[in-house]
């Protein structure tokens, strides 16, 4: 019973709309309509000739069944119960009038109606027996005090030998309780399946909203993870460029009067590595210009003359530029098979030149380093419990030069470039003097990504 009429459900139909309420409106005026004319033509077909009341009273009693429709789903419980009441008294006081089909069409829809749209399942529940009981007490009312038995009675005088299981009256009298029966009961079926019905559009509303909202924060996320990259990159950019040059152009001043080729080639570095610095910016912020604008078709040479990102086939270029008089850094390719390196894919590359170049950035800001060895592993083949990984390391002979005056964002997208494709990062000194940056890639995707410690004191 409880299971039937969803008493333990949370969710609660919401009332009807004013379209609704209007449409009820009209409803009622036309079953009205209707009854008047069903009652007319019962009366022109001489069925109501036992009915004593006067006209205009069988069309009030008509009428009265009707206008509660007006509130059918506003007040669905109440009218329901009113109706079955109606139902009940015009039963046993005019009978050929509450057996008109639009008047048995009028009480089936205020069950269904009721089933449908009430709000309080409980109050439902106790509406509905009260409802049952009212319509077979009705059924036993007019058996045993109304016109029913009297009629049965005149029909089996007229009947010579019952020809079924049953005798006449018995027969009848179940066949008007399992009308009544299916009446009530389909009625109360209907209405529990349009219940169900706006239960679940309802459910699917919601998911349709719970989904288009973490669409958008999908959305949202993916912007500010554009940004942070867009910010990441930035800063590995112009912090390394931009210290090499200040340590370039400072190691020029010093030996400008003493020796001229020396800062004649460091200014030349600054020189390269401006330009580079430039078409680095250049190549970034290009992917922020909105080329379906009209303005910016104009420069869409830019887009298209710009070079790609730099990866571990760039490093020898980025450790030659690193040099400066009294640093001397060193580039070491390690291969388990020829052309390895070239199998790298580009995303992965770009992180690991990334690292190297914040590592070469931090040795020339907070070092007081001399020589500097950037190596590169790439093993496709894995043995022995180890599988396929790309490594580069930064090794100086140095030791930090006073206080930092770093941000610490260098750390931080070292490690969020390592997570990003399940790596490895290992960053601090070492015993025997210096410093360390290693940082190993899985050529074949982790599960759980993982980041060693590290020391922040030496990164920017």
């Amino acid at each position: 019973m409880r299971v039937f009429f969803d008493v333990d459900d949370p969710w609660t139909r919401p009332g009807p709309t004013r379209a609704e309420c209007r449409f009820d409106v009209w409803v009622a005026v036309l079953f009205y309509l209707l009854a008047a004319l069903s009652l007319e033509v019962a009366r022109s077909m001489s069925m109501l000739t036992t009915v004593s009341v006067p006209i205009w009273a069988q069309h009030a009693v008509t009428a009265s069944a009707v206008i509660p429709l007006v509130w059918r789903r506003r007040f669905p419980v109440t009218v329901m119960v009113i109706l079955q009441l109606h139902l009940l008294v015009v039963s046993v006081w005019l009978p050929m009038i509450a057996q008109q089909w639009i008047m048995l069409v009028v009480y089936f829809l205020a069950l269904v109606t009721g089933m449908a749209w009430a709000q309080d399942r409980w109050a439902l529940l106790w509406a509905v027996l009260a409802s049952l009981t009212m319509m077979f007490g009705g059924t036993v009312w007019s058996f045993a005090l109304g016109q029913a038995w009297e009629q049965i009675t005149s029909n089996f005088s007229a009947v010579r030998q019952p020809q079924g299981l049953f005798s006449f009256a018995t027969a009848t009298t179940l066949l008007v309780l399992m009308v009544n029966g299916a009446f009530f009961g389909g009625a109360l079926i209907w209405g529990r399946s349009n219940w169900r019905g706006a239960r679940r559009l309802a459910v699917m509303q919601a998911q349709a909203v719970t989904i288009e909202k973490q669409a958008e924060d999908l959305r949202r996320r993916a912007v500010v993870e554009e940004r942070l990259r867009i910010a990441r990159e930035l800063h590995d950019v112009v912090a390394h460029h931009v210290s090499v040059m200040g340590v370039q152009a400072a190691g020029a001043r010093r030996v400008l009067t003493r020796d001229v080729d020396a800062a004649a080639t460091a200014l030349s570095a600054v020189e390269s590595s401006s330009r580079q610095a430039v078409q680095e910016l250049r190549n970034l912020l290009g992917t922020l210009r909105d080329v379906s604008s009209g303005t910016a078709r104009a420069d869409m040479s830019d887009l298209v003359d710009r070079a790609p990102e730099p990866g571990l086939r760039d490093l020898p270029a980025l450790v030659a530029q690193s040099v400066r008089p009294g640093f001397t850094p060193t580039y070491t390719l390690v291969e388990d098979t020829p052309g390895a390196l070239d199998t790298v894919g580009a995303p992965l590359s770009l992180s690991a030149y990334r690292i190297v170049q914040e590592a070469l950035s931090n040795v020339a800001k907070h070092s007081t380093a001399k020589r500097a060895t950037v190596v590169v592993r790439v093993r496709r083949h894995g043995s022995s419990g180890i599988s396929p990984y790309v490594e580069v390391e930064v090794v100086d002979d140095g030791s930090p030069c006073g206080a930092t005056t770093g941000t610490g964002l260098g750390l931080v997208g070292m490690r969020e470039r390592v997570t990003s494709h399940s790596g490895q990062l290992d960053v601090g000194p070492r015993l025997s003097g210096g410093f360390r940056v290693r940082a190993r890639f899985p050529l074949e995707p982790q599960l759980v990504p993982t980041a060693l410690t590290a020391d922040p004191a030496r990164m920017a």
